[in-house]
């Protein structure tokens, strides 16, 4: 794998074999990755039920040979949704899942953490800043050609889908908040606990890069399932 996640990432993606490639390209095939099993009895059997429910969602619209559009949503739209956003579209990647499209929303624009940003750059992901304002576009990067655009937005942004998506509702908030998204095919609660609370102490980054494990074994889980 092109950056060298962290082995510890709990889905275990890492180059098995291919150290020489893994030296001398910055971003070697994602297929590289692909002898390794991810750690998914870390996912209990409840959370696997609604988990597949977007399995399921995925896989149809693969056999309909249509698009697939997830929309990762929390309050902000500047933690948990990007993690979400980031780990789908690295998902898609390494399942080589044609047609897919990530994206993130909140009920509000703020803009994406620095903390969360940290974290992502910690487990391995190469990250740009694009603009420079409140509320900057950050273009992660994950190989050579695999990358997706993050900044803060409403779920009514253009940019965002407005029919045939799931949206994913990764913090209890915008869970309670946001009973209806219009547009959305499938709308599933998956909440996280937000990082957020462990701002300003010895473990902020620690929880960061936990929580990112976490949305991520859970999202490879999902694609996993696909046929």
């Amino acid at each position: 794998f092109g950056l060298l996640l962290r082995e510890d990432l709990g889905i275990k993606l890492y180059c098995d074999g291919y150290e020489s490639s893994c030296q001398s390209t910055k971003f070697p095939p994602v297929k590289t990755t692909k002898s390794k099993v991810f750690q998914i009895e870390k996912i209990p059997v409840e959370r696997k039920v609604i988990l597949e429910k977007i399995t399921l969602y995925i896989q149809d619209r693969i056999d309909r040979n249509l698009a697939i559009k997830l929309m990762y949503v929390c309050t902000h739209n500047s933690r948990r949704s990007h993690f979400g956003q980031v780990a789908a579209s690295l998902a898609g990647e390494f399942y080589n899942i044609k047609k897919l499209e990530a994206f993130s929303a909140g009920t509000e624009a703020t803009a994406f953490n620095q903390n969360a940003i940290i974290a992502l750059q910690e487990i391995g992901f190469e990250i740009n800043e694009e603009s420079q304002s409140k509320n900057p576009i950050y273009q992660v990067q994950f190989s050579e050609k695999g990358s997706t655009k993050c900044y803060s937005k409403v779920v009514s942004h253009h940019n965002n889908p407005t029919e045939d998506f799931v949206a994913i509702m990764t913090c209890s908030d915008a869970e309670q908040n946001c009973p209806f998204i219009p547009g959305a095919t499938l709308r599933i609660s998956t909440t996280y606990a937000d990082p957020k609370i462990s701002d300003g102490t010895p473990q902020q980054q620690a929880m960061y890069v936990a929580r990112f494990k976490e949305i991520a074994l859970e999202t490879f889980y999902v694609f996993s399932l696909i046929k």
